[in-house]
């Protein structure tokens, strides 16, 4: 416990000497994020994977790209499996992690997802657990699905983990609060036509700490502005699934929009 408030101490004072930047910069190198998330299923993300590769059946030995890897739950899942993986984030905290477990068939990068990164290079390529969508501008978002179409190559498949607008909006929780390790988050949910956000206020015990406090954003996209993205980079939309399962999409019922696409 004395550990996490030490780099909680560490990052204030990090965040004090910086510019304001983009929400999920600081967000996602925060302690405070590998705090509230830590405990995400990685039995779960095993089982998705397991169905997963068992209906793209790659050979052994594919080079696989994961896009937005965090501390590389996927990837290391993947690698095990025999396959030559390459993770990227944007994350400096969560690459460092990641690359504790680097191997042979292992790699982790810190990159922005916007920038090029190999060409016509991976048979395969992933975005895991509504990853994507989190910039302001379109043109951010297209450059995005551009450098992960084109690090695969002819032929090669792209396979994107989004939530499910209708679902989410649904079923949005306006207000939740957890606590874990004697820290209180406060998470405010809503929505207006183009996102959903997330607030997301912290304090330790009795004591604010309102310099933590962040709003995430992720883009409403449907499975026509997916297809229109990846039409654009010579890329066809093969088939969606609707949950961790791998069940049929249906646009009001299905939790997640998961999106097999494959390069000309």
């Amino acid at each position: 416990m004395k550990s996490f408030f030490r780099q909680c101490l560490i990052f204030t004072s990090y965040l004090s000497t910086v510019k304001k930047t983009a929400w999920y910069k600081d967000w996602f190198n925060s302690p405070y994020y590998h705090l509230l998330y830590q405990n995400r299923n990685d039995d779960e993300a095993q089982t998705f994977i397991n169905r997963l590769i068992a209906y793209l059946k790659p050979t052994i030995g594919a080079t696989m790209l994961d896009v937005a890897c965090g501390k590389g739950r996927h990837s290391k899942v993947l690698a095990d499996m025999g396959f030559d993986v390459s993770g990227i984030d944007l994350s400096e905290a969560s690459i460092a992690e990641a690359m504790l477990d680097e191997s042979d068939n292992l790699h982790f990068y810190q990159h922005d997802m916007r920038n090029p990164f190999r060409i016509n290079y991976y048979d395969y390529a992933f975005n895991f657990f509504t990853s994507f969508g989190y910039f302001k501008k379109q043109r951010d978002h297209n450059n995005a699905i551009r450098t992960i179409t084109q690090s695969i190559k002819p032929q090669g498949v792209f396979v994107i983990d989004y939530l499910n607008v209708q679902y989410v909006s649904d079923r949005l929780e306006p207000n939740v609060t957890i606590v874990v390790n004697e820290v209180n988050f406060y998470i405010t949910k809503w929505e207006d036509e183009a996102n959903f956000y997330k607030q997301i206020k912290i304090s330790e015990g009795l004591k604010a700490v309102s310099e933590h406090s962040y709003t995430e954003r992720v883009a409403k996209f449907s499975l026509e502005d997916f297809a229109q993205m990846l039409a654009r980079q010579q890329t066809k939309v093969i088939a969606v699934f609707g949950d961790y399962d791998l069940g049929n999409y249906d646009v009001k019922q299905s939790p997640r929009m998961i999106i097999v696409a494959k390069k000309s």
